[in-house]
């Protein structure tokens, strides 16, 4: 692994005010940066990263639920350096690349089923909203016109550009952009912490929950839907796993109403639930599954979009065309960064690890459940969420002063200065999200665990 100096200190605050003053950054209130600097982080070594002034944080979140094999692998550096040499550029615009070629091979090789052709994109969203395109003209082509609509679960998140964000369920992430795209629904999600019915009984509730989908697809009309768009693991409200035999059920009412079932598993795919694939772990064919993050380990950008048989059997004869791509989308040098990528984690095992180490992961966190803070912890592999609540007994939860307070006012600021990057979320019930580098073992879960006990122990006393 490479290792690079920090800046001086002088240096470290120029960068921070040049970034107050010319950087716009992603989902964040600038107005919390009048009176503190913005963090700049400059280097990153495992499981680590390192900021400006010199201060080590465990990356309790692989940057954005992406490095899997960890920070500064010369591997992936390399890997896109030779290929830089090689053919820093080309687009997939009615040509193909070595890279692009022999990755879409080595993914479909390992989908499940019958998903043997790949759409690159340049991220998640793009993923998304590429699957959402080509469902509707598929239907147009198979004589099926007005099968359009999508089915998404409350809370979901599915990316933000204007046709994901229509998908994703999150009403506060919507509200500024709309109008939106319209012909979204949505369902309910897997939150058995929080379920309206057969709070007692986890597989009946998932079949309730799964029939929700079919409730919904029998009143719009079957002949005007045309996906259900789910995560294996829903990222927003705290990693909601599937029941026992949801994910079944939600196969069955597809198939019956001639609906395309999206796996999203920007999150879930290559190692964050301990399966290349999410579908795999939780024994669902998706129609369509939608990629990116992991598959880089986020050291370039790139999405994929895996896509059965029969969806592909239109656009190979005559002269139907799917008239969708970008710029960037399959490029040669993130192609040849995401085939080291998954050599890297084949060679460590890194799938085997998350498996061998989610139930040390799991107990470790569940530790924290004797703080009168902490309501549940849930997830799966290396992807994990906690409830934060008032009141344990009645699972009451926080008040919009109190997540204002406790969330924004103490616990992200705290947690970070603690030396723990992760992320403390309140788009639904307060949570605290966990998704580490793959390469974790019990000492950075320890490390965890002692940096949120001390902090949620701060923060229960602002309640």
């Amino acid at each position: 692994m490479t290792t690079t100096a920090e800046p001086n200190a002088a240096a470290a605050t120029g960068l921070a005010e040049s970034a107050r003053e010319n950087l716009w950054l992603h989902f964040t209130r600038h107005s919390g940066f009048e009176s503190s600097e913005v963090p700049v982080i400059v280097r990153g070594e495992g499981a680590y990263i390192w900021d400006s002034r010199g201060k080590r944080y465990l990356d309790g979140l692989a940057g954005l639920f992406a490095v899997q094999v960890g920070h500064g692998r010369d591997e992936l550096a390399e890997a896109a350096a030779r290929q830089t040499k090689q053919l820093a550029y080309f687009p997939l615009w009615g040509h193909a690349h070595p890279p692009a070629i022999e990755l879409a091979e080595r993914l479909t090789a390992a989908a499940p089923g019958d998903l043997n052709r790949v759409f690159f994109t340049v991220s998640g969203g793009e993923s998304v909203e590429t699957a959402w395109k080509l469902a509707k003209q598929y239907f147009k082509i198979v004589g099926k016109p007005t099968k359009h609509k999508v089915i998404s679960r409350a809370l979901a998140y599915h990316g933000t550009s204007q046709g994901a964000l229509s998908i994703t369920g999150i009403p506060g992430a919507k509200a500024d952009f709309e109008p939106l795209v319209p012909s979204t629904l949505r369902v309910p999600n897997t939150n058995f912490y929080r379920a309206p019915e057969h709070a007692d009984d986890y597989e009946a509730y998932g079949r309730w929950a799964a029939d929700q989908i079919e409730q919904a697809i029998e009143f719009e009309g079957a002949d005007t839907v045309a996906a259900v768009f789910l995560e294996p693991v829903q990222n927003t409200g705290g990693c909601f796993v599937p029941p026992p035999g949801y994910f079944e059920r939600v196969r069955e009412i597809c198939d019956r109403h001639d609906v395309l079932l999206v796996s999203d598993e920007v999150i879930c795919a290559f190692g964050r639930v301990g399966y290349d694939f999410a579908a795999k772990r939780y024994g669902y064919q998706p129609d369509i599954i939608t990629t990116a993050k992991g598959l880089t380990s986020g050291y370039a950008p790139l999405g994929a979009v895996l896509v059965s048989d029969r969806l592909m059997e239109p656009f190979e004869t005559g002269s139907t065309t799917f008239m969708h791509g970008s710029t960037y989308g399959g490029h040669p040098v993130s192609c040849a960064v995401a085939l080291a990528n998954l050599d890297l984690i084949e060679r460590e095992g890194i799938y085997g690890h998350v498996l061998a180490q989610e139930s040390a992961f799991r107990s470790t966190l569940d530790r924290l459940l004797d703080l009168p803070i902490v309501g549940d912890v849930r997830g799966a592999g290396f992807f994990y969420g906690i409830e934060l609540v008032k009141d344990k007994a009645t699972k009451e939860t926080f008040t919009s002063e109190e997540s204002e307070r406790v969330l924004r006012g103490y616990l992200s600021d705290a947690l970070f200065e603690a030396g723990l990057y992760c992320r403390a979320d309140d788009r639904a019930e307060p949570v605290i999200q966990l998704s580490p580098p793959l390469i974790c073992g019990q000492k950075e879960f320890d490390e965890m665990e002692q940096i949120l006990r001390e902090t949620l122990t701060g923060a229960w006393k602002l309640l």
